[in-house]
């Protein structure tokens, strides 16, 4: 019965008619089967390994780490100890300092020093932003910050950090690699931007800053140099070492955060000042102090007034600069590449009272973003924009050798 049940052949030695023989094929087909269940089984388990540690999933997991796991660990539907994953994280090799290859010296400043490497455990690049410790102070609180705030914020356009690792000379974040920051971008476009470029930049700065605000997360220091852009054209919001949880009780925040040219009159939204200086290839507020940049800012916008901005008058710093009694320019001044659409937005987004300015939220649905179409609104927190067919960068007017596709092309994708 079994043998039929299989669709096994017999055959019989005719020496011996009692003793069945099973064909060759039938021996195969056995084999495959037991293979193949075999596989399905180890397929099964490491999927579920990676959803359980939440690990990526490109990682190359250890030989016969499954099997000890499975001897060693509760079953997979039963709840994990924040102790076993840590140990379980350890063993397959996050934590380790010999776990990350370092590659090239990408940058230092005062607290940390960032290098460009490559994981072993996935064979990927990786960035590592290595903080020195010192005996007597420990860590940098910016580094504390940025690590409590990233390991809850996951989004497609906020840059992940990977792993964390820890000796007693350093703190070393592990974060994914991107290629520039949207400063070197410009740069390497002769600071002329393709409109549409500037149109998918914004859009993904606005997605991300969304997510942040609606966890009550402030960044608090947007700047070029803080956008991180990879070749497919994926930005990506970094360094928190200075955001806050606004759900975390205090009296005030300091108010020298946000690096002086895109720093606003309050420390809230920067989007004005990165549109204008993606779409005019400067900074639209260029100060060299505290006084000198409310000065730029008053001059275009006009001089605040309690119409404009309610309860101003009655803020001493501002009342002992003495400004001069500025009336509003028109921002097509300096921003002539932009749109009616566009310097709507930008009029959005330079209120000088928080409550009358646009929102991360409602400038995504501007009328600006219109030709990204609908679908972009509906796409998963984790998902790129440019899963969208349709949605790619196009050749920048002052990029050499740049292997965007020219408008001509980007408009034929759409079709």
């Amino acid at each position: 019965m079994f043998n039929e049940t299989l669709g096994l052949t017999e055959m019989h030695d005719g020496r011996n008619p009692d003793v069945p023989l099973f064909c060759w094929s039938s021996v195969l087909f056995i084999f495959l089967i037991t293979a193949a269940v075999t596989g399905f089984v180890l397929r099964v388990c490491t999927q579920d390994l990676n959803k359980r540690l939440s690990l990526p999933a490109d990682i190359r997991i250890p030989d016969g780490y499954l099997q000890k796991l499975q001897l060693s660990s509760p079953p997979f539907d039963q709840p994990l100890s924040r102790r076993s994953r840590r140990a379980s994280l350890s063993e397959i090799g996050f934590g380790k300092l010999e776990t990350y290859v370092k590659l090239d010296k990408l940058g230092e400043g005062t607290y940390a020093t960032v290098f460009k490497g490559r994981s072993k455990l996935t064979d990927n690049l990786v960035a590592l932003k290595e903080i020195r410790l010192e005996h007597e102070e420990g860590a940098p609180c910016t580094a504390i910050r940025e690590v409590s705030l990233l390991k809850d914020l996951k989004h497609a356009n906020i840059v992940t950090l990977h792993d964390i690792v820890h000796t007693d000379k350093s703190l070393t974040l592990v974060f994914e690699y991107l290629d520039k920051d949207l400063k070197q971008y410009m740069d390497d476009c002769g600071n002329i931007l393709s409109m549409q470029n500037v149109k998918l930049f914004l859009y993904q700065i606005l997605r991300g800053l969304a997510y942040c605000h609606r966890r009550k997360v402030l960044h608090r220091d947007l700047k070029p140099q803080n956008l991180l852009i990879n070749d497919r054209g994926e930005l990506k919001l970094a360094d928190f070492g200075l955001a806050r949880a606004k759900s975390v009780p205090t009296k005030t925040y300091s108010n020298e955060v946000v690096t002086l040219w895109y720093r606003p009159p309050d420390v809230l939204l920067v989007c004005g000042v990165a549109l204008p200086y993606m779409a005019a290839g400067r900074p639209l507020f260029p100060g060299s102090t505290v006084e000198d940049e409310l000065h730029l800012i008053f001059r275009l916008l006009g001089t605040p007034t309690e119409d404009t901005w309610p309860g101003i008058s009655s803020v001493d710093e501002f009342k002992s600069y003495k400004f001069q009694k500025y009336k509003p320019q028109p921002l097509i001044n300096h921003a002539p590449r932009l749109d009616s659409d566009g310097i709507s937005l930008l009029m959005s987004f330079l209120k000088y009272e928080s409550k009358k300015r646009i929102s991360a939220d409602e400038a995504m649905r501007h009328p600006y973003f219109r030709s990204l179409g609908q679908r972009v609104h509906m796409l998963p927190e984790n998902m790129s924009i440019f899963t969208l067919r349709g949605l790619q960068l196009q050749k920048d007017p002052g990029y050499r050798n740049s292997s965007y596709p020219e408008s001509g092309e980007q408009q034929r994708g759409d079709r």
